[in-house]
């Protein structure tokens, strides 16, 4: 079964953009640069929101995966379902559509999105790792890593990486 992996920039307070979507406060390094290209080796399908993949597009450099490579799919209540420029759009549950995704061979699954996604794939069982890069910084505001859940999710510590910058990488296993 391939597995799924949440991965994201955090401020500590668990902010993963300021009000105003930025996020010029993330500290970009070589070690998490180099942690991301290993992990992109792993990576058949990304999964994103709305809101991210909208961003994606504005301000992330492309990939240097081929896009053919990697399928894409972005949930999104806003666009209509389909196919266009190798992006598949869906607006299904999240979570179903990711368990399915689970059983499917391929490489692993990497989910790009804030917690409006993460919550339901969450709830559903579908994720099985959390990697967080947690920058030192307090943004008091801003696109909430975390969203109210009505359920406990156990983690476990799988890897604790200090930077060079200050920033913490943080690898947690979703205990089932």
């Amino acid at each position: 079964m391939r597995k799924v992996i949440f991965s994201c920039a955090s401020s500590l307070d668990h902010f993963i953009a300021r009000d105003d979507g930025s996020f010029d406060w993330i500290l970009h390094s070589d070690e998490s640069s180099e942690m991301m290209k290993d992990l992109w080796r792993s990576i058949g399908t990304m999964i994103m929101g709305r809101k991210t993949y909208d961003i994606a597009q504005k301000y992330a450099p492309k990939t240097k995966k081929a896009q053919s490579e990697l399928e894409t799919f972005v949930f999104s209540r806003s666009i209509e379902p389909g196919v266009r420029n190798e992006v598949t759009f869906v607006n299904t549950d999240p979570g179903a559509f990711v368990l399915d995704l689970k059983k499917q061979n391929g490489k692993d699954i990497f989910i790009m999105s804030g917690g409006s996604l993460l919550n339901p794939l969450l709830k559903a069982g579908a994720v099985d790792e959390i990697a967080l890069n947690i920058h030192p910084i307090l943004l008091g505001s801003g696109a909430p890593l975390f969203h109210k859940m009505n359920c406990q999710i156990d983690l476990e510590l799988a890897e604790c990486r200090p930077f060079k910058n200050g920033c913490v990488y943080v690898l947690y296993r979703v205990k089932n």
